[in-house]
């Protein structure tokens, strides 16, 4: 590909680029050029790399995902909680701030816009200024008219349903 430059009508040799020819498209041989890598070139050739990855694999050596020396790389054993609710007495919130947070309210807004959209029954009744459905679902967030439950959850696997009417 040559690139010219605005004022040229010649191309500019700072911006010339090296075009190459493909000679002998059936032969193998062809296909392992210069500058091309070894994996590309078994890859073209027909041989397969994955053995290769298999066999790193099946040695007994671990395949090393970073470049960092192995005694720098920390590694802890896995850990498996089992979900469990918290009980609550009232209407308390335990896990989180007690008001909807800004990516709650943008989680809950999408989905009921989205349900709206597709023709799903508006929960208040709509005023002459709500023009779209974002808007309707927003409205419908604010009046508090969302038969929904926010779920929090804790790492270690604990976690509370919050209905929004809870929420201030």
């Amino acid at each position: 590909m040559v690139k010219y430059s605005s004022d040229q009508k010649t191309p500019s040799k700072k911006h010339k680029t090296k075009v190459s020819k493909r000679v002998g498209l059936g032969t193998k041989k062809s296909h392992a050029r210069k500058g091309m890598s070894t994996g590309k070139k078994k890859m073209a050739s027909g041989e397969s790399t994955k053995p290769q990855i298999a066999r790193l694999q099946l040695s007994g050596v671990p395949h090393k995902k970073s470049g960092r020396p192995l005694e720098e790389v920390v590694t802890y054993s896995e850990m498996e909680f089992k979900p469990r609710e918290t009980t609550t007495t009232g209407n308390i919130v335990l896990i989180g701030p007690p008001r909807i947070t800004r990516f709650e309210k943008a989680r809950i807004t999408g989905a009921r816009s989205l349900q709206l959209s597709l023709g799903a029954p508006a929960f208040i009744r709509v005023s002459e200024d709500i023009k779209d459905s974002i808007s309707l679902a927003t409205a419908e967030l604010e009046a508090r008219a969302l038969p929904i439950s926010i779920r929090r959850v804790l790492p270690n696997g604990v976690y509370q349903d919050i209905p929004i009417e809870w929420m201030k």
